[in-house]
């Protein structure tokens, strides 16, 4: 699948990101940290930046700890309380994590990031777009439309408290490939942090779907379209 003729295929975020705010010495918190390989890769290119990944998913976390990096460390906790001092941070990641943050904790959430964040530090959110080919196949069973419309407002509402200013706005989109059916499945359909409830109707509805794009049961290769905000700690 192609992306759409306006949109910049982005390979690795972290080229983006790069291009946006200053991460060389960076303290930057990860919130819904997940695996946080953009947060491994940044350790790599940047010797002298850290990085604290926070998740709700105690078992994510383990798996984290069992690849040890430098300058990384994972902690326990969501969005709402970061358990750190104010002013401790000089750059916070939100990756496709603002909008699993229950839609009425999102206000206070991004109030905490604003709390832990120095005056003048940023605020890198990118969150899907509920829009093409992938999404259509992903909404079958995780339908995410309101919930990615509620992080935008959310977003809207902390520029407009004054607590905030937006440098910049992005649109782009992202590779995501899948070696086969199998592959979709185990990655999709089996997080650590959801239950997917799928039953075996919508489990052959979710097949049927991927063998027309994927015309069987192989590989298949979509483009995903992101929208990503980066927002100033006002000082």
């Amino acid at each position: 699948m192609t992306p759409s003729p306006s949109a910049a295929l982005v390979s690795n975020e972290l080229d983006l990101l790069e291009s946006l705010v200053d991460v060389h010495e960076a303290r930057i918190v990860e919130l819904g940290c997940g695996a946080a390989q953009l947060a491994r890769d940044l350790l790599g290119r940047h010797p002298h930046a850290r990085v604290t990944g926070i998740d709700p998913d105690e078992r994510q976390l383990a798996k984290n700890r069992t690849k040890p990096q430098e300058r990384l460390e994972f902690l326990p906790g969501g969005a709402g309380a970061i358990p750190f001092e104010a002013a401790s941070f000089d750059g916070a990641l939100m990756l496709k994590s603002l909008h699993h943050v229950p839609a009425d904790a999102m206000d206070g959430a991004l109030e905490e990031v604003a709390r832990v964040l120095k005056p003048g530090a940023w605020l890198y959110v990118s969150e899907p777009v509920f829009a093409g080919e992938f999404n259509e196949l992903v909404r079958l069973f995780n339908d995410e439309q309101a919930v990615r419309a509620q992080a935008q407002r959310a977003l809207d509402r902390a520029l407009a408290s004054g607590r905030w200013t937006q440098q910049a706005e992005q649109r782009f989109e992202t590779p995501v490939d899948f070696a086969s059916v199998a592959d979709f499945e185990s990655r999709m359909l089996n997080p650590t942090f959801a239950e997917r409830h799928v039953d075996a109707a919508k489990l052959h509805e979710i097949r049927r779907v991927y063998a027309r794009y994927a015309g069987g049961d192989g590989p298949v290769h979509f483009t995903r379209p992101m929208h990503v905000r980066v927002l100033r700690r006002a000082r």
